[in-house]
């Protein structure tokens, strides 16, 4: 939304947080808009895990240039523009709570010219910023009317892609911040964010047969350009693209950065483990089902988003895990250095946790692109 000044200057607000307390309003930071490394924000990591990141640390800085360039040319397919990227952007931050998040959209927004003042300009980006609230703070509860809301709005089937993976992005980008702060022991928040996110409901789960299938229209093969058939030759042969690609696939540039985190990050034995604690609290049956094979956490699992605590009782390895992950899930601004130290204490090196804790964030974006862009159903009916 547009940000309004309070007690004269200096200040920011924004629909998703706010206050009848001036006192509470954060300053902008001018200074966080101009940074280097805009998906790291400049942190200051150890050289040598820097290094040891960086096979997808590279990918993820240039999909944040390419999700957030300084200017954008809109069309009448495109519509989605620089203004309104930055203020979903900042809804998202807002919601997760990373204040580092929070100040750099911030920044990067004020300056912009804002969206007329018609009523249809008004409504469009209320229901903009009412969908990416949602979708980051409670993604079970996105059906396909909040889909045909953005579209009664003028968004086009482009645009509908964009804003999700934004939504995606900016949350796995708050996750992977919320990590590294806690390896450096700083905190991820000054002021309380949102609340907790809640559990999805276990009806959601109780079909272990439900796949994915979108439901929205994919690009059309016959108009597909050399470069979009290229894209989906490469990354529709990945089980964790297979049905996003066709719908990613309308921004080439942003599929072949999104696929090169996917293969970037290490898979080890905990892999499917942190899949289904993020399937499981974000409400994504089908990625849920992707990872479960009938194991006896995701039979727990499927119960209760909590049932693993008893189960990890004399498993301390894979304790420290689940609650690392949930935690990091719910509520990345609340992660400290408190609930990222037990897992290097139980033997893990912290290259490690680093990459789990970056695949949870990775798998809350994914589990945010099946529910935003289709629904579960039985193979046979399909």
């Amino acid at each position: 939304m547009e940000q309004r000044r309070v007690s004269g200057k200096s200040h920011w607000y924004h629909e998703t947080q706010s206050s009848t307390c001036p006192a509470e309003v954060l300053p902008l930071v001018p200074e966080a808009a101009h940074v280097e490394d805009r998906f790291l924000l400049e942190i200051a990591l150890p050289e040598s895990l820097l290094a040891a990141s960086e096979t997808w640390i590279a990918p993820a800085r240039a999909l944040a240039s390419r999700l957030f360039p300084d200017e954008v040319a809109v069309s009448r397919l495109k519509t989605f523009s620089a203004y309104d990227r930055l203020s979903t952007a900042l809804t998202v931050a807002q919601v997760f709570g990373v204040q580092r998040l929070c100040n750099h959209y911030a920044a990067r927004l004020a300056p912009l010219p804002g969206p007329d003042s018609s009523r249809e300009s008004n409504h469009r980006l209320a229901q903009i910023t009412q969908y990416a609230r949602q979708l980051a703070s409670s993604p079970a509860v996105i059906t396909s009317q909040a889909r045909t809301q953005l579209e009664d709005v003028g968004l086009t089937l482009p645009d509908i892609v964009l804003i999700n993976q934004i939504i995606g992005f900016v949350g796995f980008q708050a996750r992977v911040l919320a990590t590294f702060q806690a390896v450096l022991a700083h905190p991820a928040r000054w002021i309380p964010g949102m609340p907790v996110q809640e559990d999805a409901d276990a009806d959601r789960f109780a079909d272990p047969e439900a796949r994915w299938q979108t439901t929205i229209r994919s690009a059309e093969p016959r108009f597909a350009s050399v470069e979009q058939e290229s894209m989906l030759t490469k990354w529709q042969s990945l089980p964790a693209l297979a049905g996003l690609a066709p719908l990613l696939v309308y921004d080439c540039p942003a599929l072949e950065a999104t696929g090169n985190i996917l293969t970037a990050l290490p898979s080890d034995t905990w892999t499917p483990l942190v899949a289904l604690l993020s399937a499981r609290i974000n409400g994504s049956a089908s990625r849920f089902n992707e990872y479960a094979n009938d194991s006896g956490f995701a039979v727990l699992l499927r119960q209760d988003a909590d049932a693993l605590q008893a189960w990890s009782q004399d498993r301390p390895v894979e304790r420290a895990i689940v609650q690392a992950v949930q935690l990091l899930t719910r509520s990345p601004d609340r992660f400290s250095a408190a609930h990222f130290t037990p897992l290097t204490e139980k033997g893990l090196s912290v290259q490690q946790a680093v990459n789990l804790l970056a695949w949870s964030g990775f798998c809350g974006w994914l589990d945010r692109l099946h529910i935003a862009l289709g629904e579960s159903v039985r193979p046979d009916i399909e």
